[in-house]
């Protein structure tokens, strides 16, 4: 059985939060107008039960190797690369929709997770993690002396 490398953290590099450009929205509607680096956004579900957060990632095309999940107790980050495979003869592109190269999510989970007990599995181009919640601790009362 081969596995998925998790990688566990206190936080993420902040990087990838703040202002988008006028480069990256015009990206996000049309890729003619980037023709350099491309980074696409992977849909992806989360739901949630009353023990876990599950988290379904539809990254087709994108090898195992290729993927990389970091993990807090308040926030996941799945990462990686999909390749494009260029065509055997010369050819036009008259269509294309398939976004290749990097791509990156950090996903703030609603509830606090135990970064202990974590599984992902990937089949048929689905990611999918299984994060086991925290349980809720109930407030303590303390008397005044």
């Amino acid at each position: 059985m081969e596995y998925i490398e998790i990688h566990f953290g206190e936080d993420f590099d902040r990087s990838s939060k703040g202002e988008k450009s006028s480069h990256d929205m015009f990206q996000s509607m049309n890729p003619m107008f980037c023709l350099t680096k491309r980074l696409w956004k992977p849909q992806m579900d989360i739901l949630e039960t009353r023990s876990e957060i599950i988290i379904q990632a539809e990254i087709a095309g994108v090898e195992k190797e290729d993927i990389s999940i970091e993990v807090t107790n308040k926030a996941v980050k799945i990462s990686g690369t999909r390749c494009r495979t260029p065509p055997d003869a010369p050819a036009t592109y008259r269509l294309a929709e398939i976004q290749f190269g990097p791509f990156e999510r950090i996903l703030y989970l609603p509830s606090l997770i135990d970064t202990e007990n974590v599984k992902a599995s990937f089949s048929n181009g689905f990611l999918e993690l299984v994060l086991a919640k925290l349980p809720v601790q109930k407030p303590q009362k303390i008397e005044l002396s």
